[in-house]
């Protein structure tokens, strides 16, 4: 039986989803040397600027990413600096609120694989991990917006849809 696009796009989404709500069994990532993960932490928001190392001139590298998702995740960080990691992450903010009111005493970790960029995006595969397990990957994307690689909206609402605080991409 074959599924239409849309039908397929709002499986993956809910399968993610209810990894993430319900949690699977915890399991590492191993398969891409360039992956990152860290457990989200009391981390002040800052601006997340370009990697630096063996990449392209201006490419973000897996922990500059990881670190836009890192600090989105983490209920320390007040609203207004989350708004700041979003393109259009100021028409997000109620989202933000509801994502951080459901993140107390939840620690999630991300591990960023597969880092492609093209111009001013970033695309890469970011694996969710949380106390009760991991998501399977899901394709994520980012903007460099005056030198800061923020999480594109698109991202943003699917993210904070997983965090049951659904947005709809402008």
């Amino acid at each position: 039986m074959l599924l239409t696009a849309r039908t397929l796009r709002v499986s993956v989404a809910t399968a993610a989803a209810l990894a993430i709500s319900c949690g699977l069994a915890a399991c590492g990532s191993d398969h891409d040397s360039a992956a990152t993960t860290s457990p989200v932490t009391s981390a002040t928001a800052t601006s997340i600027t370009q990697g630096h190392g063996d990449h392209a001139p201006g490419a973000p590298t897996a922990e500059t990413l990881r670190a836009v998702l890192a600090q989105l995740a983490d209920p320390t960080v007040p609203t207004t600096e989350k708004t700041k990691l979003i393109v259009n992450g100021e028409q997000r903010a109620s989202n933000i609120d509801r994502m951080n009111a459901g993140l107390q005493g939840y620690t999630l970790t991300f591990t960023v694989a597969d880092v492609t960029t093209q111009g001013n995006t970033a695309n890469a595969q970011v694996t969710i991990n949380s106390p009760h397990g991991s998501a399977p990957a899901v394709p994520l994307n980012w903007e460099n917006v005056n030198g800061t690689w923020k999480l594109s909206d698109t991202s943003g609402c699917l993210l904070l849809g997983f965090a049951q605080a659904p947005c709809v991409p402008a």
